[in-house]
């Protein structure tokens, strides 16, 4: 992979070094002196070939001796900015990002201590294996956000230049002791990001959205609009498997409510899922499109790919932004009149932001039932709201009413989550679109969430109501055999 200096011939061990020839702290490493004559000539070091290169035995293989949730040491935090330079300049950085994750530290383990021998840097066994994880990530993952994304109780990670980051955790926010070396340290952790699903990131560029590996959402705005420094946040999607049992299980919604939107569900509803920032709405979404029969041709369109359907036939589209030249652009709009086209039985739109409000709404009225989406809104009636005003955004002269007509006609449920004061996320509300009455939509709650105090724990108590209403989505729930179990749900 990368030479190293020191190796003995047979390329396993390192050579032993005399005491004279280490450089001191202060000075930099100088090549070895001539030998004299009376001494015989050192043959030169063999070019190493890649299965001379293990380190010896009794190197502790980095990567699983140390869990990343370990707070780093400040001495390795020091010696971290030192110690990266000089690995770079002997290594093959290409044949290296070839590697096995748990190859390379094996590698990396032999080098470090080659040169904190070299430097004079006073760090133990376990704060040596700290600093290679920390230089592994450096080199494949991102940096120090790894053990962060490592930690299964944060929820959002948000970074605020290099000397400040952020998270969620249980819906509270807490500063962390994790740095950057500088900002041009996070500008190589978001570059990385943004490379990852072929966008750019730069000063023509300063602000784009762009996912991680596992689906996570990751937004970033750099200088010379984010004044303190490039700033990246990071929306983590849970391992764990959500679904409605789980939510139900958590308290985020009651099981009556979990019987009823499994139904809907099922029984190909439209439905919207309203809620504001990080209230849960794309967790809720998962955990819905998970009652959709594996038989059905799904098609889903985002700004960044975050959705996790577990569906045999899924096809995942995602918008492209314009190039340098800016051309090239393909937004949400676009996608969804293309998706029309290719035979979904399900459109599942990310979420509705513009125009493309209207192309949708056409969609869901022209065949397309059981489509699925998310809208920024406080309450049901805004979220009617604003889907009006953003069907007016694409530039639609229809009056008001036969806006309204529209939206009355393509969707049946809204579902309004919230993220609440103690940061428990709640299903608020389930509201029924029953029809026109004049010029106004009507409406009627299923269930609603009614506040009750706060325990001493801080903890929100409440509880959610039905309010014993006969759906006006019964018939459908008939044709699909699911009435009985409706009734039962709603009391």
């Amino acid at each position: 992979m990368f030479g190293r200096r020191g190796i003995s011939e047979d390329g396993l061990n390192p050579r032993p070094r005399s005491p004279e020839i280490r450089p001191s702290q202060s000075e930099t490493p100088q090549p070895p002196a001539a030998s004299s004559p009376a001494s015989p000539p050192v043959p030169p070091e063999p070019v190493p070939a890649p299965d001379e290169l293990r380190a010896s035995s009794n190197v502790i293989p980095v990567a699983s001796a140390i869990p990343r949730t370990v707070p780093l040491r400040s001495n390795v935090n020091d010696a971290a900015p030192r110690i990266y330079p000089l690995v770079l300049q002997r290594i093959d950085t290409e044949v290296a990002a070839k590697l096995q994750r748990d190859e390379l530290s094996r590698q990396l383990a032999d080098m470090v201590s080659e040169i904190v021998v070299e430097q004079r840097i006073q760090l133990n066994q376990s704060e040596q294996r700290q600093l290679v994880i920390v230089l592994l990530d450096d080199m494949l993952g991102l940096g120090p956000l790894e053990p962060l994304l490592a930690d299964e109780s944060i929820t959002d990670i948000m970074v605020n230049g290099a000397k400040q980051v952020y998270v969620e955790r249980r819906g509270k926010l807490e500063l962390t002791g994790v740095t950057f070396r500088d900002n041009a340290h996070v500008m190589s952790i978001a570059t990385r990001i943004v490379t990852q699903v072929g966008r750019r990131i730069d000063e023509s560029t300063p602000l784009v959205d762009a996912r991680l590996q596992d689906g996570s959402r990751v937004n970033i705005i750099t200088p010379p609009l984010a004044l303190d420094g490039p700033t990246i946040s990071i929306r983590k999607f849970s391992k764990k498997g959500i679904t409605l049992d789980v939510m139900s299980r958590q308290k985020n919604i009651s099981a009556a409510m979990a019987t009823v939107l499994k139904i809907a569900a099922r029984s190909r509803l439209n439905i919207l899922i309203s809620g504001g920032t990080g209230s849960g709405k794309t967790t809720l979404l998962n955990a819905m499109s998970q009652m959709i029969d594996p038989g059905e041709r799904i098609v889903t369109i985002e700004d960044a790919a975050e959705l996790q359907l577990q569906q045999p036939h899924v096809v995942r589209l995602e918008t492209r932004p314009a190039n340098l030249e800016g051309k090239g652009e393909i937004s949400i709009r676009d996608l969804v009149k293309n998706a029309l086209r290719m035979r979904p039985d399900r459109i599942i739109l990310g979420e509705i932001r513009g125009a493309e409000a209207m192309d949708m709404l056409q969609a869901m009225n022209t065949g397309h039932d059981g489509s699925l989406s998310t809208v920024h809104a406080n309450r049901p009636r805004e979220a009617l709201t604003r889907l009006e005003n953003m069907v007016g955004i694409g530039g639609v002269n229809l009056p008001s009413r036969a806006i309204r007509q529209q939206i009355a006609a393509a969707v049946n449920l809204i579902v309004q989550i919230s993220r609440m004061r103690d940061g428990i996320r709640r299903v608020v509300s389930v509201t029924e679109i029953i029809g026109m009455e004049g010029d106004v939509i009507t409406t009627q709650d299923l269930f609603t969430y009614q506040y009750e105090g706060q325990l001493n724990d801080g903890s929100l108590k409440g509880s959610f109501v039905s309010s014993g209403l006969r759906p006006h989505f019964m018939t459908r729930a008939e044709y699909f055999g699911l009435d009985r179990a409706l009734l039962e749900a709603v009391g």
